[in-house]
């Protein structure tokens, strides 16, 4: 059965590490893909607010 796992992190390493942690427990041939994205909040007067986020499509073993 294919699955997404969905991750949504305020800091990069965070997200890196979150991502790590979960693809160490999948089979190499059972990821499909990885979808990564940045978007930045605020404007340049304020604090800017950073999200990493990134989305793995794969095969769940039965």
């Amino acid at each position: 059965m294919v699955q997404v796992k969905v991750f949504d992190c305020e800091h990069e390493k965070d997200l890196e590490e979150e991502m790590n942690a979960f693809l160490s427990g999948l089979n190499k041939k059972d990821i499909i893909d990885v979808k990564y994205h940045i978007a930045a909040i605020g404007d340049p007067e304020d604090e800017q607010v950073y999200c990493f986020s990134a989305m793995v499509l794969y095969i769940k073993a039965a």
